[in-house]
Protein backbone atom coordinates (compact mmCIF):
# COMPACT_ATOMS: atom_id res chain seq x y z
CA UNK A 1 0.00 0.00 0.00
CA UNK A 2 1.35 3.43 -0.85
CA UNK A 3 1.44 6.31 1.62
CA UNK A 4 -1.36 8.27 -0.04
CA UNK A 5 -3.69 5.26 0.07
CA UNK A 6 -2.78 4.70 3.71
CA UNK A 7 -2.82 8.20 5.16
CA UNK A 8 -5.42 10.20 3.25
CA UNK A 9 -8.39 7.82 3.81
CA UNK A 10 -7.32 7.30 7.42
CA UNK A 11 -7.23 11.02 8.10
CA UNK A 12 -10.54 11.54 6.29
CA UNK A 13 -12.32 8.76 8.16
CA UNK A 14 -11.17 9.85 11.58
CA UNK A 15 -11.66 13.59 11.03
CA UNK A 16 -15.22 12.77 9.98
CA UNK A 17 -15.45 10.68 13.15
CA UNK A 18 -14.40 13.70 15.23
CA UNK A 19 -17.05 15.79 13.51
CA UNK A 20 -19.63 13.11 14.24
CA UNK A 21 -18.59 12.92 17.89
CA UNK A 22 -19.05 16.68 18.26
CA UNK A 23 -22.48 16.36 16.62
CA UNK A 24 -23.41 13.57 19.06
CA UNK A 25 -22.29 15.64 22.04
CA UNK A 26 -24.34 18.60 20.89
CA UNK A 27 -27.41 16.45 20.15
CA UNK A 28 -27.24 14.86 23.60
CA UNK A 29 -26.25 17.85 25.71
CA UNK A 30 -27.35 20.89 23.78
CA UNK A 31 -25.05 23.45 22.22
CA UNK A 32 -24.08 25.30 25.41
CA UNK A 33 -23.14 22.22 27.44
CA UNK A 34 -21.42 20.57 24.48
CA UNK A 35 -19.41 23.71 23.82
CA UNK A 36 -18.29 23.76 27.46
CA UNK A 37 -16.71 20.34 26.84
CA UNK A 38 -14.13 22.00 24.60
CA UNK A 39 -12.35 22.97 27.85
CA UNK A 40 -12.59 19.48 29.39
CA UNK A 41 -9.44 17.45 30.00
CA UNK A 42 -8.65 13.84 30.84
CA UNK A 43 -6.01 14.92 33.36
CA UNK A 44 -4.86 18.31 34.64
CA UNK A 45 -1.58 18.12 32.72
CA UNK A 46 -3.20 17.17 29.40
CA UNK A 47 -4.54 19.46 26.74
CA UNK A 48 -8.32 19.99 26.57
CA UNK A 49 -10.72 18.68 23.93
CA UNK A 50 -10.35 21.83 21.81
CA UNK A 51 -6.62 21.24 21.57
CA UNK A 52 -6.92 17.51 20.90
CA UNK A 53 -9.15 18.29 17.91
CA UNK A 54 -6.78 20.96 16.61
CA UNK A 55 -3.72 18.77 17.04
CA UNK A 56 -5.41 15.90 15.18
CA UNK A 57 -6.10 18.34 12.36
CA UNK A 58 -2.47 19.50 12.45
CA UNK A 59 -1.39 15.93 11.73
CA UNK A 60 -3.60 15.79 8.63
CA UNK A 61 -1.78 18.86 7.27
CA UNK A 62 1.67 18.13 8.66
CA UNK A 63 2.33 14.62 7.37
CA UNK A 64 1.52 15.49 3.74
CA UNK A 65 3.66 18.61 4.03
CA UNK A 66 6.62 16.62 5.30
CA UNK A 67 6.17 13.76 2.83
CA UNK A 68 6.11 16.24 -0.06
CA UNK A 69 9.13 18.15 1.31
CA UNK A 70 7.13 21.37 1.45
CA UNK A 71 7.87 24.37 3.66
CA UNK A 72 5.80 25.09 6.77
CA UNK A 73 2.22 26.04 6.01
CA UNK A 74 0.66 29.06 7.75
CA UNK A 75 -2.50 27.12 8.67
CA UNK A 76 -0.40 24.57 10.55
CA UNK A 77 1.21 27.28 12.65
CA UNK A 78 -2.20 28.89 13.28
CA UNK A 79 -3.62 25.55 14.43
CA UNK A 80 -0.66 24.88 16.68
CA UNK A 81 -1.01 28.31 18.31
CA UNK A 82 -4.78 27.86 18.69
CA UNK A 83 -4.14 24.45 20.20
CA UNK A 84 -1.58 25.70 22.67
CA UNK A 85 -4.09 28.34 23.77
CA UNK A 86 -6.99 25.85 23.81
CA UNK A 87 -7.20 25.80 27.60
CA UNK A 88 -7.79 29.54 27.84
CA UNK A 89 -9.45 30.05 24.46
CA UNK A 90 -11.18 26.82 23.45
CA UNK A 91 -13.25 28.43 20.72
CA UNK A 92 -16.66 27.20 19.67
CA UNK A 93 -18.12 24.05 18.16
CA UNK A 94 -18.67 25.98 14.95
CA UNK A 95 -14.98 26.89 14.83
CA UNK A 96 -13.95 23.29 15.52
CA UNK A 97 -16.22 22.07 12.73
CA UNK A 98 -14.86 24.73 10.37
CA UNK A 99 -11.32 23.59 11.09
CA UNK A 100 -12.31 19.96 10.49
CA UNK A 101 -13.95 20.96 7.20
CA UNK A 102 -10.82 22.89 6.21
CA UNK A 103 -8.68 19.80 6.78
CA UNK A 104 -11.11 17.55 4.91
CA UNK A 105 -11.07 19.96 1.95
CA UNK A 106 -7.27 19.93 1.99
CA UNK A 107 -7.23 16.12 1.96
CA UNK A 108 -9.71 16.13 -0.91
CA UNK A 109 -7.34 18.38 -2.85
CA UNK A 110 -4.57 15.78 -2.75
CA UNK A 111 -4.41 13.78 -5.93
CA UNK A 112 -3.70 10.09 -6.31
CA UNK A 113 -0.14 9.43 -5.31
CA UNK A 114 0.34 12.90 -3.82
CA UNK A 115 2.35 11.52 -0.91
CA UNK A 116 4.17 8.84 -2.85
CA UNK A 117 7.46 8.83 -4.56
CA UNK A 118 9.94 6.11 -5.23
CA UNK A 119 11.91 5.44 -2.13
CA UNK A 120 9.71 4.83 0.88
CA UNK A 121 12.99 3.86 2.49
CA UNK A 122 14.49 7.26 1.69
CA UNK A 123 15.75 8.95 4.85
CA UNK A 124 14.05 11.94 6.36
CA UNK A 125 14.57 13.98 9.48
CA UNK A 126 11.86 14.82 11.99
CA UNK A 127 12.83 17.84 14.07
CA UNK A 128 10.49 18.58 16.96
CA UNK A 129 10.17 21.99 18.63
CA UNK A 130 11.41 20.68 21.99
CA UNK A 131 14.79 19.95 20.45
CA UNK A 132 14.45 16.26 19.61
CA UNK A 133 15.56 15.03 16.20
CA UNK A 134 14.60 11.68 14.71
CA UNK A 135 16.22 10.08 11.67
CA UNK A 136 13.84 7.71 9.93
CA UNK A 137 12.54 6.64 6.55
CA UNK A 138 9.44 8.02 4.89
CA UNK A 139 7.63 4.73 5.59
CA UNK A 140 8.73 4.78 9.23
CA UNK A 141 7.58 8.39 9.55
CA UNK A 142 4.12 7.50 8.22
CA UNK A 143 3.77 4.33 10.30
CA UNK A 144 5.50 5.26 13.54
CA UNK A 145 4.95 9.00 13.84
CA UNK A 146 2.20 10.37 11.61
CA UNK A 147 -0.41 7.71 12.34
CA UNK A 148 0.52 7.37 16.01
CA UNK A 149 0.30 11.10 16.69
CA UNK A 150 -2.96 11.40 14.79
CA UNK A 151 -4.67 8.51 16.57
CA UNK A 152 -3.42 9.72 19.95
CA UNK A 153 -5.27 13.03 19.56
CA UNK A 154 -8.41 11.47 18.08
CA UNK A 155 -8.56 8.91 20.88
CA UNK A 156 -7.93 11.57 23.53
CA UNK A 157 -10.86 13.57 22.14
CA UNK A 158 -13.07 10.47 22.22
CA UNK A 159 -11.99 9.68 25.79
CA UNK A 160 -12.70 13.23 26.98
CA UNK A 161 -16.21 13.07 25.55
CA UNK A 162 -16.83 9.68 27.18
CA UNK A 163 -15.44 10.91 30.51
CA UNK A 164 -17.76 13.92 30.34
CA UNK A 165 -20.82 11.71 29.89
CA UNK A 166 -21.43 11.80 26.16
CA UNK A 167 -23.00 8.47 25.27
CA UNK A 168 -20.74 7.20 22.52
CA UNK A 169 -19.25 3.80 21.85
CA UNK A 170 -16.96 1.98 19.51
CA UNK A 171 -19.45 2.20 16.63
CA UNK A 172 -19.24 5.99 16.95
CA UNK A 173 -15.44 5.79 16.78
CA UNK A 174 -15.35 3.69 13.61
CA UNK A 175 -18.53 4.56 11.68
CA UNK A 176 -16.63 4.23 8.39
CA UNK A 177 -16.47 0.46 8.98
CA UNK A 178 -20.18 0.08 8.29
CA UNK A 179 -19.47 0.63 4.60
CA UNK A 180 -17.82 -2.81 4.70
CA UNK A 181 -20.54 -4.58 6.68
CA UNK A 182 -21.56 -7.81 4.99
CA UNK A 183 -25.00 -7.55 3.40
CA UNK A 184 -27.76 -8.93 5.60
CA UNK A 185 -25.85 -8.59 8.87
CA UNK A 186 -27.27 -6.42 11.64
CA UNK A 187 -25.26 -3.39 12.68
Amino acid sequence: MNLTALLVPTYRNMLQTLRGLLDRAEAQLGEERAEALLSARLAPDMYPLATQIRFAIVQAFEAPRRLRDEPDRPEIQELLEEGREGGEHPGTLAQARARLDQALAFLDSLGDGALDRAGGSDPMTLDLPMGLTFDLTRDQFARDWALGQFYFHVMAAYAILRKEGVEIGKADYVPHMFAYLRAGEAA
